[in-house]
C-alpha cells in the first residue's frame, strides 16, 4: 500500500514507543525510522481510527474515471479470524476482494498487527489482480523477505504526527508507499454517513510519481474515504458478525 521530519525530543520516553520524538530522520532506512520491535506487539487491533475486529465486513464503492471512461467497482474487505506469523509477530489477516460487473478483478490478503502503544503496522500482502494477460501477483510482499520491512498504517497517537511523512510499506522496488499525516480534524461524507474529527493522510510512492491519494479515517470505523485524481473510494456499509 515513505521520509520523516524530526521533532523535539521529550524526556523519559518508553523505549521504542513510536511517537514524534522517537521517529528518526528521513535519511535513515525505513526499519530505523519506524523503530520496529517484534517484542512489543499485542493480540488484536483496537486502534480507534483503524479497528480491525474479526467478523467485520466493510463494503466500498470505487468510482473510476480513466481518461473519460467511467466505471464502478465494488470492494468487500473482511477481517478474518485467521492469524499469520511474520517476523515472530502474530498478524491479523484481512481479505479484500474487488469486483467489477460482478466479476472478481482483484483478490488480496493483507497482514496487520498492533503494538503496545496502539500503532497499527502493515506486514505485507498477497495480491492477485486480473490483467489483459491473466492474473498477476505483482505488488505482493512480506516483511522479512527480500529486505522488506513492515510499515505504519495508523499511529496510536496520530495528533503527534501532523505534518510528518512515514513509510506505510517498504519492499524495495515492489512496494514503497509513503503517507503524510495532514490532519486529525478532517470531515468526510460518504454513503455510510457524515464524519468529523477524521485522520486525513496523503499517500504517494516513488514507484509511481504523481500518483497521490488522500484518505480519511473516522474514529470507531476506520477508513471511510479515499480520493485520487481518477478514483474515489467511499464506504457504503459496515457489518459485524
Amino acid at each position: 500500500m515513505i521520509g520523516l521530519t524530526t521533532a523535539c525530543k521529550k524526556e523519559a520516553e518508553p523505549a521504542n514507543s513510536l511517537n514524534s520524538s522517537t521517529v528518526d530522520n528521513a535519511q535513515s532506512s525505513p526499519a530505523e525510522q519506524l523503530k520496529f520491535n517484534p517484542m512489543l506487539f499485542v493480540h488484536g487491533i483496537d486502534n480507534p481510527y483503524l479497528p480491525l475486529v474479526p467478523g467485520t465486513v466493510f463494503k466500498f464503492v470505487n468510482s473510476i474515471n480513466d481518461d473519460g471512461e467511467k466505471s464502478t467497482e465494488h470492494e468487500t474487505m473482511t477481517v478474518t479470524s485467521d492469524i499469520k506469523k511474520i517476523l515472530t509477530v502474530k498478524c491479523e489477516v484481512v481479505h479484500d476482494v474487488i469486483r467489477e460487473d460482478g466479476k472478481v478483478t482483484e483478490d488480496t490478503y493483507d497482514w496487520y498487527a498492533q503494538d503496545i502503544f496502539g500503532n497499527v503496522w502493515y506486514f505485507g500482502e498477497h495480491t492477485k489482480e486480473l490483467t489483459d494477460t491473466g492474473w498477476s501477483t505483482a505488488g505482493s510482499w512480506e516483511a522479512g523477505v527480500n529486505n522488506a520491512v513492515p510499515g505504519i498504517i495508523m499511529f496510536g497517537n496520530p495528533e503527534l504526527f501532523i505534518g510528518q511523512t512515514f513509510y506505510e510499506e517498504f519492499s524495495p522496488g515492489v512496494a514503497e508507499d509513503q503517507a503524510t499525516l495532514l490532519s486529525t480534524t478532517a470531515t468526510a461524507t460518504v454513503p455510510y454517513g457524515h464524519f468529523t474529527g477524521c485522520v486525513k493522510t496523503k499517500e504517494f510512492t516513488v514507484l509511481e510519481p504523481g500518483d497521490v491519494e488522500r484518505k480519511f479515517y473516522a474514529k470507531g470505523v476506520g477508513q471511510v474515504l479515499g480520493v485520487a485524481a481518477d478514483e474515489t473510494d467511499e464506504l457504503v456499509s459496515v457489518n459485524k458478525n
